[in-house]
Parts: C-alpha cells; sequence; structure tokens
C-alpha cells in the first residue's frame, strides 16, 4: 500500500465503498456538490470531491511548483478556441495526476458501478464538480481566454442507473456548448471533450470501460 494512503483515508474508503455499491450514489448529496460549486476556487485552495456526489470533501492545496506545471501546458497560450480545448482537456488529466496523491484517489477507475472495491473512488458527479473547478481555476488565471465555464449538466432520465453528469464550458461568441467529461477514463488521462448535444444523445467512446 502506498505511503500517502492513510488510516483517514483508509476509513473514508470503508464508508465510500459502501455506497458506491448501491445505485443512489449518483445522488448521496446533491448538496454538498452544490455548495462546492458556489465556492471560489484557487490553487491555493479548493475543495476535491470523491465517493460519489461530494461524499467526500477534501481541502486541497497546490504548490506554487505544482501549478506552475499547469500554467507550462498553455504556453504559449493557445491561438484559437479549438486547440484550447485540447489543452483543456490535457491540463485536467495532469490536475488528476498532481491531486491524486493528496487525495487518495490516484487509484480512480473509469465509470462508477463495479468499482467499489477500488480506494479513492469517484463517480460522474465528483468528476463534473471537479473538472468544473480545475478550468475556473485556469480561467482566473488567465489560461482560459476563449471559453466560459459553465454549470454542469446531466444527461437521462428519472433512474439513476441510465444519469450521467459532466462539466461544460461553452466557446465566447458563438455560444456553442461541450461537454467536459474526465468520467469515461481512469484517473490522470486527459478529459473527453466534444459537443455538448452529441454528448446529451448519449455519446460513449468505444474505448472506455466505465458504466
Amino acid at each position: 500500500m502506498s505511503r500517502w494512503w492513510s488510516d483517514r483515508h483508509v476509513l473514508k474508503a470503508a464508508v465510500v465503498a459502501a455506497v458506491l455499491s448501491f445505485p443512489i450514489a449518483a445522488t448521496a448529496d446533491a448538496e454538498a456538490m452544490t455548495h462546492v460549486l458556489h465556492e471560489t476556487p484557487t490553487p491555493q485552495r479548493f475543495s476535491f470531491c470523491w465517493g460519489g456526489t461530494c461524499a467526500a470533501i477534501e481541502q486541497v492545496g497546490l504548490t506554487s511548483e505544482e501549478w506552475s506545471r499547469v500554467r507550462a501546458m498553455f504556453d504559449p497560450l493557445p491561438r484559437d478556441a479549438e486547440s484550447e480545448l485540447e489543452t483543456i482537456r490535457n491540463a485536467i488529466g495532469l490536475l488528476e495526476s498532481i491531486v491524486g496523491p493528496k487525495t487518495g484517489t490516484s487509484g480512480d477507475r473509469a465509470g462508477t458501478f463495479g468499482n467499489s472495491a477500488w480506494p479513492g473512488q469517484l463517480d460522474c458527479n465528483d468528476e463534473a464538480t471537479n473538472s468544473t473547478n480545475y478550468m475556473r481555476m485556469m480561467r482566473a488565471d488567465g489560461l482560459i481566454h476563449f471559453h466560459e465555464i459553465l454549470d454542469t449538466k446531466t444527461r437521462g432520465g428519472f433512474l439513476i442507473f441510465g444519469r450521467h453528469s459532466t462539466a461544460v464550458i461553452a466557446e465566447i461568441g458563438s455560444m456553442k456548448k461541450f461537454a467536459v467529461d474526465s468520467w469515461f477514463y481512469d484517473n490522470g488521462k486527459p478529459a473527453i471533450i466534444l459537443p455538448l448535444d452529441i454528448w446529451q444523445a448519449g455519446w460513449k467512446p468505444d474505448n472506455s470501460a466505465a458504466h
């Protein structure tokens, strides 16, 4: 077991595993998720959600060196909206790899259901919340110029198994909306970015094991 996996994380993992073993995990604590999304995150201090709809919340801070790695991905700044999207998706993957050891979530696997035995698991609501805050920090630092950060969106019907959430951004000017979805792959992989209407129609990458 890795050194960073503290007793506190082990205890939380046991509780979270019980939560994630049931469908209700997708709506475990919507009030906590809403609270986190109304905060103003900074690299020095921000809330990180995991365990299913912010059932567990960690206060995280990045060192100046860690945040400089994110800034380096935008140097030089992207020249157009399309290249900015590519940089954003890779920066989210980088942040996941930095934050994972701090929160005990490096082992987060793609998807939600069937992963309760894995420590530090996130559901789609956790992923959507964290990705939204990552992008807010990037934009506040002047790294994102061609897009604005919107509220999270959920697709699917009444049944929990059919529902899925994502972070959302919009291109300034055209206001074309994009889903920014980091749930489809394991921790540290680049997020998927695609037009929101295609995502809302139920799109999923063929090579993703997420469910």
